[in-house]
């Protein structure tokens, strides 16, 4: 398996016609997103949407946008009074991971610090310092996380008791995870939600804020796809909840700024942008601080001026790149702040290096770790909650940049939480600076490698 991996571009294909009233029957339903200048749209936009073949099917006026529907080519040209018109374009948000599934017959290891059964099996502790959080009393209580992702085992018996809540903006899919529709049988959303708040309850492994709580929202497939609008009604829902703090995003998809001919132009790049970057925005508004993952593409972000990648580089953001030990199963003392292979980096795009796992080892010779036997590389991935291949609750090792970022918001949770529960995105964003490894101007990971601070 290469171990460099692109998020592939759902084609969406627009072609211009003359002449705006005629609608081939040929011509395929597309869906497309609809900015207004600022947050105020004409008062006839229904019916100008209406008069040029489309049905209008969502108004966020929070943000000033609506999606449409439309079989006619011309639509994008066709409303006035608007800011722009462009495709609502289906991306690949999760890229194809690495995953390696834990058994379910896993007795308690030898010499372990903490009841939770895996605990020795997450390095991804000692690279934040969670166990020196913990020890201070401080485990991400009062805290509430959306995690903004595919399907999720609402049912896991090593996450259910902190996940408060729940919806689903895929259409036709509910926010359980379907193994059913999902390729690789990996439950993204699972994973990432463990590694931020699996509670410390002696079944399996344990969150970096063990008591903080999860809010599961699907804006993915369980493939991982899905449109824009279905992420911006995710953002907004967590944003208009009340009762969230932090928004996980382990996701994100790669547009060119030039364009791509016969898929979106250059404009339309950057107005899908704007939009996400308007929903962000208006989240950390609402005191919310959003937190992404940067991508595993190994873009130099610093040297890539034709790349845009979303929603890390959306407005407000808090972009987090990928760090990996490289044999921490022969030697527990290895580097644990390597960027790894695959991580998008620079400091102008990166705020914070994070735990996300790696599969660099060059050799594939078994290990002992914790009285389990496997190729030593596998243990240098992250550890979390996911399912076996029969949609049953498993545990799985995976890496990317999507485990890195969920490391990021279980600090902030424990970060807010030590600070009576409230604290503001640009408060958070200081104190994850403040508490950072490193000095504050890394090459690769701009602040620095995040830590509790304990």
């Amino acid at each position: 398996m290469s171990r460099k991996f692109v998020p592939m571009l759902m084609c969406v294909l627009v072609i211009i016609l003359m002449g705006v009233s005629v609608v081939g029957a040929a011509n395929p339903v597309r869906s497309y997103l609809i900015l207004a200048n600022g947050t105020s749209f004409p008062s006839n936009l229904n019916a100008q949407v209406t008069a040029a073949g489309g049905q209008l099917t969502r108004v966020m006026p929070q943000v000033g946008i609506a999606v449409a529907q439309s079989a006619n080519p011309n639509f994008t040209t066709s409303l006035q009074g608007v800011r722009s018109v462009v495709p609502n374009l289906s991306l690949q948000w999760v890229p194809d991971t690495r995953v390696v599934v834990l058994d379910e017959n896993v007795v308690n290891p030898p010499n372990a610090v903490e009841d939770d059964v895996r605990y020795n099996l997450q390095w991804n502790h000692d690279s934040v310092n969670s166990r020196e959080a913990w020890n201070a009393g401080q485990r991400g209580a009062g805290v509430v996380v959306a995690v903004l992702d595919t399907g999720f085992l609402l049912n896991h018996p090593d996450l259910a008791a902190n996940i408060i809540g729940s919806a689903s903006f895929v259409p036709g899919e509910s926010a359980q995870y379907n193994v059913a529709l999902d390729p690789r049988r990996f439950s993204h959303g699972t994973h990432t939600a463990g590694t931020i708040a699996a509670p410390d309850n002696g079944i399996g492994g344990i969150g970096i804020a063990p008591d903080a709580k999860i809010v599961a929202v699907k804006v993915l497939s369980d493939a991982g796809s899905g449109e824009f609008d279905w992420i911006i009604n995710g953002i907004l829902y967590a944003a208009n909840r009340g009762d969230v703090d932090i928004i996980n995003m382990s996701l994100g998809g790669t547009l060119l700024k030039s364009g791509i001919p016969g898929e979106y132009t250059a404009r339309e790049a950057a107005e899908l942008l704007v939009a996400l970057s308007r929903a962000t925005t208006y989240a950390t508004q609402r005191g919310v601080t959003v937190i992404a993952s940067a991508g595993n593409d190994s873009i130099d972000l610093d040297h890539s001026a034709n790349v845009i990648t979303v929603p890390a580089q959306s407005t407000n953001v808090i972009t987090i790149a990928a760090t990996a030990p490289v044999g921490w199963a022969i030697d527990p003392t290895v580097n644990l702040y390597r960027p790894s292979s695959y991580t998008n980096f620079g400091r102008s795009a990166i705020d914070f290096g994070a735990p996300g796992g790696d599969f660099a080892y060059p050799g594939n010779e078994n290990c002992l770790v914790a009285g389990l036997v496997r190729p030593c590389w596998v243990f240098d991935m992250v550890l979390s909650t996911a399912n076996a291949a029969n949609g049953a609750p498993a545990y799985s090792w995976a890496a990317g940049t999507s485990m890195a970022s969920p490391a990021a918001a279980g600090v902030a949770a424990i970060i807010i939480g030590a600070n009576g529960g409230s604290m503001n995105p640009a408060q958070v964003k200081t104190e994850l600076l403040r508490r950072a490894l490193g000095n504050g101007n890394n090459p690769y990971f701009g602040g620095g490698n995040i830590q509790t601070g304990y």
